[in-house]
């Protein structure tokens, strides 16, 4: 039996697609318009509502809720957040602990709110396992630990090639991080449910709506305007889509297989017990999942990024890309050698130019957004859209500064990525520099990371 490839992603030929909500039917007003019906717009009109329960909400989907990023994604319940190290060098350490502390409770909130709407997504609290295979890998192991620890991550546990082994058993794998604040997921599942509680709250969610425009106080679509005091951009890595964002965030490709179910002898072989999320220490990193049904979901870098910040329609992968991924798969695991992959797809995320997740409400014109979080959306969208509402509520007067509001990535500000050429080349540069370093750790077993990476990191802005 053949790989699927496409098809939008697994998560959808699991659950199909959703049956499709009304387009805008006209010109119409609300209190708050939110653009994107992802993980992003969808929490902040859950919360918006919950908080204010008589304001006119209206979500607007190019598509349907969930295809993109948050149909798409690998399933990571975390509390990585992008950018906190530049936070805590401009706001200093105790404004970025502050933001990591509200990222380690928000896998907690993801979790609770699932569970009191009664939206079943295959949720299980394993923690997050991340891998080292070389000898270089070990060495940003040990310090990424440490820096995390400094960050206030009290919990997280460091471990040898042995105790490493006894949670799953990654072949080569010569040391791991495990931090407690991690949970897999189901991603479409997510999404679909936190829809049906949107709706169910009264919230308006309009599908088939492309947004082709956002100026103060109105939200533009081929089938009519929404007026509103409150426009949110909640787009992630489909922004460029929208007159005047070209170069505010990159669209960045991550793509991700999903093996037939394996059987019970094989998953005693790897271990994988607790089903923690699964990631290494790569310069292009993994990331994979024990699915519910018994699958491994694995995910990396293909193509990194498509000339003009072009997205895909369907998921689809190139032939190229799923034998890396594959390779991925059996150097971890050998014996999945004879292993089908069932499903391939891809989707695309959103990177800032300084690849720091922001969220931000510009007071005098009503326009607010969220996103940027550079593949570690699934929870960070939760912890921006309660930030939105509270800076909603804030700026019409119904509360003061919060703890959220006043944290370090709020409306902080970004200069737009290079135009074409430019962006294709640096962009692709970029990860051709990382693969070159990850083959030389691999090959030579040296000590220290290769000067090629550390010069990649500091010329793309990453740190």
């Amino acid at each position: 039996m053949d790989t699927v490839n496409g098809g939008i992603s697994f998560w959808y030929a699991q659950e199909g697609t959703p049956a499709p909500r009304e387009p805008l039917p006209g010109d119409t007003t609300a209190d708050v318009c939110i653009v994107g019906g992802g993980y992003t717009g969808l929490w902040t009109a859950y919360y918006l509502k919950k908080a204010v329960p008589f304001l006119n909400i209206t979500v607007l989907e190019a598509k349907f809720c969930g295809y993109g990023a948050s149909g798409r994604n690998g399933g990571w319940l975390y509390n990585g957040i992008a950018g906190r190290a530049r936070y805590a060098k401009r706001h200093g350490h105790e404004a970025a602990v502050r933001l990591q502390r509200a990222m380690n409770d928000t896998v907690a909130e993801v979790v609770k709110v699932a569970g009191e709407e009664g939206i079943d997504a295959d949720i299980h609290q394993g923690g997050v396992l991340e891998v080292a295979h070389t000898p270089a890998q070990l060495a940003r192991l040990k310090d990424f630990h440490s820096v995390e620890v400094a960050f206030g991550e009290t919990d997280r546990e460091l471990y040898g090639a042995r105790d490493t082994a006894a949670r799953i058993r990654v072949t080569g794998a010569v040391g791991s991080s495990w931090t407690p604040h991690g949970a897999r997921i189901h991603p479409v599942k997510l999404v679909k449910g936190l829809a049906a509680a949107v709706e169910a709250l009264g919230v308006t969610i309009h599908e088939s709506t492309p947004v082709t425009e956002i100026r103060p106080k109105h939200a533009v679509t081929p089938y009519g305007t929404v007026r509103a005091p409150y426009i949110l951009r909640c787009t992630e890595g489909f922004t460029a889509n929208i007159k005047g964002h070209k170069r505010t965030w990159l669209p960045m490709n991550s793509s991700m297989i999903a093996t037939e179910p394996l059987p019970p002898e094989v998953w005693d072989e790897l271990g994988w017990n607790n089903r923690e999320t699964l990631g290494d220490m790569a310069h292009a990193y993994m990331y994979a999942q024990r699915t519910a049904d018994g699958r491994i979901a694995l995910g990396g870098r293909g193509i990194p990024y498509r000339y003009g910040s072009r997205t895909d329609n369907d998921g689809r992968t190139q032939p190229a890309t799923i034998e890396a991924l594959r390779d991925i798969l059996i150097r971890f695991f050998p014996s999945l050698a004879g292993t089908r992959i069932a499903h391939a797809w891809s989707g695309v995320l959103g990177v800032p130019r300084d690849w720091c997740a922001t969220v931000t409400l510009d007071r005098t014109t009503g326009l607010g957004w969220a996103g940027g979080y550079v593949g570690s959306g699934v929870a960070t969208a939760n912890l921006a859209a309660r930030t939105l509402r509270d800076l909603i509520q804030q700026d019409s007067g119904q509360s003061g500064p919060t703890d959220l509001t006043t944290l370090p990535w709020v409306n902080h500000k970004v200069r737009p990525w290079e135009p074409e050429p430019l962006r294709w080349l640096g962009v692709h540069t970029l990860y051709a520099a990382y693969r070159t370093a990850d083959h030389q750790e691999t090959t030579t077993n040296t000590p220290t990371t290769p000067r090629l990476a550390t010069l990649a990191d500091r010329l793309s802005g990453r740190h």
